[in-house]
């Protein structure tokens, strides 16, 4: 996976020290209520469609940016649904990051922009769309988290971002 060149240019002057990073996540969802979910080149794993903000991206802007480059899925992004900090990470080249993830509800903008779902890059194995009863079993347990909240936001639009207080 490509390491952005703002990420590269951080890495270069602090080596493999822990990053904190913005990142964002989406939980896509379509007209018949599946979810959009990628299968991770780096770990097999399936999650849902996430990445790193780019500097002075606002988030859903990005988030929308990030599905489109990995899906090719079109979407509007609806609402806020958590705010969360992942655990650290340490991937296989030693860089340590750490990440603020706001998780987003999202639609794609039309039943042809869902059907045109496709790995569009070299950060998925997979891209396919599952009933939220029939998920794959190695599902990311941060995805599986963020799915739960967006799905509790779908069965009540009034419900508030998750956060810890």
């Amino acid at each position: 996976m490509p390491i952005p060149d703002f990420v590269a240019a951080l890495r270069s002057r602090v080596g493999t020290d822990l990053l904190w990073m913005p990142g964002v996540s989406g939980v896509v969802v379509d007209d018949a209520g599946r979810v959009l979910l990628g299968q991770r080149a780096d770990s097999g794993q399936w999650a849902v469609i996430s990445g790193i903000l780019e500097p002075g991206e606002d988030p859903a802007v990005g988030l929308a940016r990030e599905v489109l480059e990995e899906t090719g899925v079109e979407v509007v992004v609806d609402a806020l649904v958590a705010v969360t900090v992942t655990e650290p990470m340490e991937y296989p080249n030693g860089d340590r990051s750490q990440y603020l993830d706001l998780a987003f509800l999202c639609r794609p903008v039309s039943p042809a922009a869902a059907a045109a779902a496709h790995v569009a890059d070299d950060e998925s194995l997979a891209v396919a769309w599952f009933a939220p009863d029939a998920l794959p079993d190695d599902v990311a347990r941060s995805s599986t988290e963020r799915l739960d909240h967006a799905l509790a936001r779908l069965a009540d639009p009034s419900a508030a971002p998750f956060f810890v207080r």
